[in-house]
C-alpha cells in the first residue's frame, strides 16, 4: 500500500461515508490555524463521539454498558510551544481559551467550562507522574452539543491524547486516558458522571464494558456490523436543550447510591436484586423516596441486560437484540424517569418514542439515548424503513434532525497530515 491509500483507508475507518470530505476538513483547519497561530507544522488529533446502545445509567454504579465510537468527531490542529501555555481556539466561541499549566489547582470560577477541562486533564497527568507541556490548537468540531453523542467527552479525551502525542507517546493506553479525561470532569468542571462516554471515546469500535472494577474496567469488542446486516443507527435531536439540567442528571447517581448505601453496599452492582425486592418497604421506611427506589430497580434490570444485549450481537441474534433494547427503553421511561423534566410541559423525547413506534413496530428498536431529560434517542432502522422514519422524525423535529452514524473502528487518534 502507498502512504495515500494508508490515509484513505483510515479515512474510511475513521469517518465512514464521510470519508471523501475528511482531507478538505483537515486542509481548513490547518488553514484556520495558520491564521491564528502562524504557519509551520502542525499535528491533527481526532477524538470520536459515542453512542450508548446499552446500559442506561449503568457506569456509575460500577455496572456494565454496551457502547460505540461513531463517525462524527472533535479534531485539532495542535503544535507545541515549548512552554507551559495552553492557547486553543474552538470553532463557535468567540474567544480564546488560555491555561497557564503552571497552576494545575481546581479553580470553583472555572467549574462548568472549557479552562477547567484543560486544567483538570493537564493536573491529572501531572499527578500520575506524565509530562505536560504548552501548545496551541485550533479546534473544530462535527459532535454537537446537546446531541446526545457526547461533545464533552469528545472533547476531553482529545485534550488527553493531545498530552499524550505530544509528550508522552507510547507511556499511555487508552482506558487510562479515559480515566484521566473522567477526573477532569468530575474534579474539574464539576460534572459527576460516569466513564463510559469518555472509554468509548478512548477506546473506540463497538464494546462491551465491565466497571466492576472502575480502576481495572475490562472493556472487549463486539464485532458486529449493522449496516452490513441491513440495518441503520439513526439518532434524533429532539431540539431540547442541555443547559441547565446537571442537578437533573447528579440526582440519578446520588439516588442509586443512597439506595445501594441502606443496603449495605458502596454502589448498586454490589447489591442483590432479589434481597432489593425484598426490602422495599423497609428502605420506603426509611425515609428513601419510591424515585430512588425505582431508579434502583432499573440499575438491577439494565445492567445485566446490556450484557445479554452483547451476547445477542456475538450470537447475531437480532430478534432478541431489538427486545432487549425496547425492555431498556421502556425501563428508562418508566423506572429511572430520564425521559422528560419532571414538571415540565415539554416532552419531546417521548413524543419521539411514541413516533419511532409507530414507524418500527416490529421491525426494529427505539430509546432515549444518553443522560436523557432533553436531546437526543437512538433508533434501530431497518434500510427499507430509513427514509420513511426520517421523513417522520424529520416533520416534528426539523430538517436535520436525524443523523445516521457508523460505528468508528478506532477511538482517539493522531492523523498524519
Amino acid at each position: 500500500m502507498t502512504q495515500q491509500t494508508d490515509k484513505q483507508a483510515l479515512f474510511h475507518a475513521l469517518y465512514g461515508r464521510d470519508a471523501a470530505d475528511a482531507q478538505a476538513r483537515l486542509d481548513a483547519l490547518k488553514q484556520t490555524f495558520f491564521k491564528t497561530y502562524g504557519e509551520g507544522t502542525v499535528r491533527f488529533f481526532s477524538a470520536p463521539g459515542r453512542t450508548e446502545i446499552g446500559g442506561n445509567h449503568t457506569d456509575h454504579q460500577r455496572g456494565r454498558v454496551l457502547a460505540a465510537a461513531v463517525s462524527v468527531d472533535t479534531v485539532a490542529a495542535v503544535r507545541p510551544t515549548g512552554g507551559m501555555i495552553v492557547r486553543l481556539r474552538s470553532e463557535g466561541f468567540p474567544t480564546e481559551f488560555c491555561v497557564d499549566l503552571s497552576e494545575t489547582q481546581a479553580r470553583e470560577a472555572e467549574k462548568n467550562t472549557t479552562f477547567a477541562l484543560i486544567r483538570g486533564t493537564a493536573a491529572r497527568m501531572a499527578a500520575l507522574g506524565y509530562a505536560i507541556g504548552g501548545f496551541d490548537a485550533c479546534v473544530t468540531s462535527s459532535v454537537l452539543r446537546g446531541s446526545g453523542l457526547s461533545s464533552s467527552a469528545a472533547f476531553e479525551v482529545l485534550i488527553a491524547a493531545i498530552f499524550h502525542g505530544l509528550f508522552n507517546a507510547g507511556e499511555m493506553d487508552a482506558k487510562q486516558r479515559a480515566m484521566i479525561a473522567q477526573y477532569a470532569e468530575n474534579v474539574y468542571f464539576g460534572k459527576p458522571s460516569g466513564l463510559m462516554d469518555q472509554m468509548a471515546s478512548s477506546v473506540g469500535a463497538l464494546v462491551a464494558i465491565d466497571f466492576g472494577d472502575p480502576a481495572h474496567p475490562v472493556v472487549e469488542k463486539v464485532d458486529y456490523d449493522f449496516e452490513k446486516n441491513g440495518y441503520y443507527l439513526v439518532v434524533t435531536d429532539t431540539g431540547g436543550s442541555h443547559d441547565d439540567l446537571t442537578p437533573e442528571y447528579a440526582a440519578i447517581p446520588a439516588e442509586m447510591t443512597q439506595v445501594a448505601q441502606a443496603m449495605g453496599a458502596d454502589k448498586l452492582r454490589g447489591v442483590d436484586e432479589s434481597v432489593f425486592y425484598a426490602s422495599i418497604a423497609q428502605l420506603r421506611a426509611q425515609g428513601i423516596s419510591d424515585r430512588a427506589i425505582l431508579r434502583a430497580a432499573h440499575f438491577l434490570g439494565d445492567d445485566p441486560r446490556s450484557a445479554a444485549e452483547a451476547q445477542a450481537l456475538r450470537q447475531g441474534d437480532m430478534e432478541t437484540f431489538f427486545a432487549l433494547i425496547l425492555e431498556s427503553g421502556e425501563s428508562s421511561w418508566q423506572l429511572l424517569q430520564n425521559c422528560y423534566v419532571p414538571g415540565s410541559t415539554a416532552q419531546n423525547i417521548p413524543l419521539a418514542l411514541t413516533l419511532s413506534r409507530r414507524v418500527l413496530a416490529g421491525k426494529g428498536a427505539w430509546r432515549v439515548h444518553g443522560g436523557g431529560f432533553a436531546g437526543t434517542i437512538q433508533a434501530f432502522v431497518p434500510a427499507d424503513t430509513l427514509s420513511s422514519y426520517i421523513g417522520t422524525l424529520e416533520s416534528q423535529f426539523g430538517k436535520g434532525a436525524c443523523t445516521v452514524l457508523s460505528i468508528r473502528k478506532y477511538g482517539a487518534v493522531e492523523i498524519p497530515d
